[in-house]
């Protein structure tokens, strides 16, 4: 079982706590070097996935664990040295074994969207390293965060394809 208060309630969307980008982030063109908005999304994943249960406890208890199989990034504004920063995070979709999350990385004070990460996660059985289906407890929790996001619009980067356009 979870160890999350019945009355928990699951935000729409879920906003991470504050990230300060830090000096030995920024590159030699002035700015956030790309592999740190990866840190940053993944910090608010961290954050938003303690919703469902999936902690490193549950990893350790269960020996399973999720893992991203495929993600998109669009960077769509610079991210500077100590610019705070959030990541907001919605459930578009699950099933059995798989949970396709989206994510925006906003700037905490201004609000405008500094990237974009739409992510597919499958749940894993880590004695074996193989998918295998969520239980009943954490499957529970995905349908109830999915119905709490059901009503946020679906952003214009979900399902983008990457391809040089001709």
């Amino acid at each position: 079982m979870l160890d999350l208060p019945a009355d928990t309630t699951i935000p729409a969307p879920f906003v991470s706590t504050v990230m300060t980008v830090q000096p030995d982030w920024i590159d030699y063109n002035g700015h956030l070097n790309m592999a740190y908005y990866h840190v940053l999304f993944d910090r608010g994943i961290d954050q938003a996935v303690l919703l469902l249960g999936l902690s490193e406890d549950y990893m350790k208890t269960r020996q399973a664990s999720f893992f991203t199989v495929e993600a998109h990034v669009c960077y769509l504004r610079e991210i500077g040295l100590d610019d705070p920063v959030q990541v907001r995070l919605r459930l578009l979709d699950h099933d059995g074994k798989r949970a396709h999350f989206f994510e925006e990385l906003v700037h905490a004070e201004e609000g405008w969207t500094a990237a974009t990460l739409e992510q597919m996660s499958l749940h894993v059985d880590m004695s074996a390293r193989k998918a295998s289906r969520w239980p009943d407890d954490v499957l529970e929790r995905l349908q109830a965060m999915q119905a709490a996001h059901a009503g946020l619009p679906v952003p214009p980067q979900v399902g983008r394809v990457m391809k040089v356009r001709r």
